[in-house]
């Protein structure tokens, strides 16, 4: 029997695997469209970038191991995207099909929910990418678009599946803006 997963805030100390989550993710997968993996002080410029803006950047963790990590960011930088965060979630080699993303996403957007967030994007690299969508798709995104052929990576062309849905009250009622 395995010992139980856990949800946390990301700590500076998950940093270092983070960042081997990440390159793993950007070497083998076409979850991500960068090329060349960011070393552990740009993903710690990503990390605190994500918090100041008060935003969750999470990690599920067993037996003192991160797993995998999640966070939302703003979907733009333009002040009337400010009730509009992407997802962004990423796994370890080995632990994919045991829930941990579905785990990471759904806390996810809880937490943006509770900081006022009406809508999630999901920005899903490759139309291939069965599971992300699966994820998306069980915990209530409906896809929006497609973008064909948009990214090149593993000398191939590269689809982005664009999923969206509502957090709380959507769209029903005006945001409070919390300035």
């Amino acid at each position: 029997m395995s010992s139980p997963l856990f949800l946390r805030p990301s700590t500076a100390q998950d940093l270092p695997a983070i960042t081997a989550i990440y390159a793993w993710n950007v070497t083998n997968g076409t979850g991500t469209f960068e090329l060349d993996a960011p070393d552990q002080a740009e993903m710690t410029r990503r990390r605190d970038d994500v918090l100041s803006k008060g935003l969750p950047w999470l990690v599920a963790e067993r037996d003192g191991q991160v797993l995998g990590y999640a966070y939302a960011n703003h979907f733009r930088p333009r002040k009337a995207y400010r009730f509009c965060v992407e997802d962004s979630i990423y796994l370890a080699d080995g632990t994919r099909g045991q829930g941990i993303g579905r785990l990471l996403l759904a806390e996810l957007m809880s937490q943006c929910e509770a900081r006022g967030a009406r809508q999630m994007l999901a920005v899903i690299g490759d139309s291939n990418n069965a599971s992300s969508i699966g994820v998306h798709r069980t915990l209530g995104f409906e896809q929006t678009g497609i973008l064909q052929s948009v990214g090149w990576k593993f000398n191939r062309w590269l689809d982005v599946v664009l999923m969206q849905r509502s957090l709380g009250v959507g769209d029903s009622r005006d945001p409070v803006d919390p300035s």
